[in-house]
């Protein structure tokens, strides 16, 4: 496994954890990828729950802006690699037939959202948070922001958040659904790990049919999510919001 994602196992329980704290666990494909390396080899073991959590200040950043500036000369490559691994991840998440739960502190921001809407059980820290972003850089959402979230919050809430760069917060976050609990940041770990035992003390098999009839097919939602941000990438206001905002 890579030290970029962090992969650990007690008994019946698998813990993922995001190691890119450098980067406030921004997305990267290399990022991404190991994320996908660890999620299968969490499928391939006898694990019976997962649990996602992250190590920094942040749970995740979203997209690096730095390295798709950084990338503008490949942009539409460097786009459509980075939000298609994106897209492989969440999508793997939901697959995964043992439930994830989320220990969520920090920011979350852009694309990362999507980590946190694909756990089945969501835990957050009083300071965690949820912005998108887009509209301030000049990117078009990705990460389930409009594939996954107007379904949970509503498409008011939804649209509103994302057309006003609205911060949700970890009270709103918890009365909207995007939350299960809200849990003191000292104790996050260890709820997590109780809730997980909890969920692992019961019979797998209807604990993996509830979880696949819970979740519909998102898959085409994010595929559009994938091609809007590619095309808006290229554009204009896209290249000059992140040089103004590498400069904030």
């Amino acid at each position: 496994m890579s030290e970029l994602v962090l992969l650990e196992r007690d008994g019946a329980i698998a813990t993922l954890t995001l190691n890119r704290t450098e980067r406030h666990n921004s997305l990267v494909p290399e990022f991404l990828r190991a994320m996908l390396d660890t999620l299968d080899a969490i499928k391939q073991s006898d694990a019976r729950v997962a649990i996602v959590q992250a190590n920094g200040r942040s749970f995740s950043t979203g997209g690096d802006v730095r390295a798709f500036y950084d990338h503008r000369d490949d942009i539409v490559a460097y786009s459509n690699e980075t939000v298609g691994l994106l897209n492989r991840v969440i999508s793997a998440m939901i697959a995964l037939p043992i439930p994830i739960v989320g220990a969520v502190h920090g920011i979350v921001t852009g694309g990362s959202l999507g980590l946190v809407l694909a756990c089945d059980v969501v835990l957050l820290a009083p300071h965690a948070s949820f912005t998108p972003y887009y509209s301030v850089v000049g990117f078009s959402p990705d990460g389930g922001w409009t594939a996954m979230l107007p379904a949970i919050i509503g498409a008011r809430r939804a649209a509103s958040v994302l057309l006003r760069n609205e911060t949700i917060t970890a009270e709103q976050a918890l009365a909207w659904g995007i939350a299960s609990a809200m849990v003191p940041a000292e104790e996050i770990r260890d709820q997590a790990r109780v809730v997980a035992n909890d969920i692992a003390a019961k019979k797998p098999g209807s604990i993996a049919r509830t979880k696949r009839l819970l979740w519909g097919d998102v898959s085409a939602r994010l595929e559009s999510e994938r091609r809007e941000f590619v095309q808006q990438i290229v554009t204009p206001e896209a290249q000059q919001g992140m040089a103004e905002f590498l400069r904030m």
